[in-house]
């Protein structure tokens, strides 16, 4: 209880440092995407971007835009309390829509720099775990700890988990391993615990590419962390599919995997 009231004071303070500073406080941001992975620049060119974030108002808003837009773009967001910002990338012109692709994310206020709100990859999984969290606390019937609504959640605790390496080691190399809904849901109602942060299962999902398979033919995945996978030739291209779509690129096409049904696209 104390911990929850000092965190209360906390915010307070900054709001008030917000409402007396506020002639040097912008009324907008503008973001800052980070750089996009380079095999994906490679393999299907500059992505566009499907941008999220709360209004002054704490409704949730939506924008897509083309990358060279994306950086002009100024959003209002409340200053009285933590908020996210996701970025979707996409390509339209490879039927790749908005979500099949892990964002890019960032939580005010911990991401501003002057006028600017700087997204980075790692704070995507933070920006959609805040979204997941939001939906978890409203349909938990017996949520009654107040803590865990998005905006009062500890954010810098919950960050230093991954830059202590206090968490398993394959989700402290790539975040997405981790089943946000599932962890969002178990926390709201509860207190924290990183014990929910931990990496889904797999299932290893045998796939004939009729020769695609060879040593000169990387496949990326969908998150910005993973690491390309690399089959033998001659050999089975063994995916790790989890629930959801799965996509994978590479030099010869885009391979969609949906537990066990696939679809590969060549370029």
């Amino acid at each position: 209880m104390k911990l929850f009231v000092f965190k209360l004071f906390a915010l307070f303070v900054v709001s008030l440092q917000f409402v007396c500073c506020k002639d040097f406080i912008p009324s907008g941001y503008t973001l800052t995407l980070p750089q996009v992975p380079q095999a994906w620049l490679e393999l299907l060119g500059e992505p566009c971007w499907r941008l999220e974030w709360l209004d002054k108002d704490g409704k949730r808003r939506g924008l897509s835009v083309l990358s060279e837009e994306a950086e002009k773009i100024e959003v209002d967001i409340p200053l009285t309390w933590a908020n996210p910002v996701t970025a979707f990338p996409y390509w339209s012109e490879h039927n790749l829509s908005a979500g099949l692709f892990k964002p890019a994310g960032a939580i005010y206020p911990f991401d501003v720099s002057e006028d600017r709100l700087c997204l980075s990859w790692e704070a995507g999984a933070d920006s959609v775990f805040y979204w997941e969290l939001a939906r978890a606390y409203g349909i938990a019937d017996n949520n009654k700890n107040k803590a865990n609504i998005p905006a009062n959640f500890d954010w810098q605790r919950f960050r230093e988990l991954f830059t202590a390496e206090m968490l398993n080691e394959a989700v402290c190399k790539d975040r997405w391993l981790v089943d946000w809904r599932s962890a969002a849901e178990k926390t709201a109602g509860s207190d924290f615990d990183r014990r929910r942060f931990i990496p889904q299962a797999a299932e290893n999902v045998t796939i004939p590419l009729d020769g695609l398979a060879d040593a000169e033919c990387l496949w990326y995945g969908a998150s910005p962390f993973a690491s390309p996978l690399l089959f033998e030739e001659g050999g089975g291209a063994v995916f790790p599919v989890y629930s959801g779509v799965n996509v994978w690129v590479s030099a010869e096409g885009i391979l969609r995997v949906s537990g066990k049904t696939w679809v590969f696209a060549e370029f």
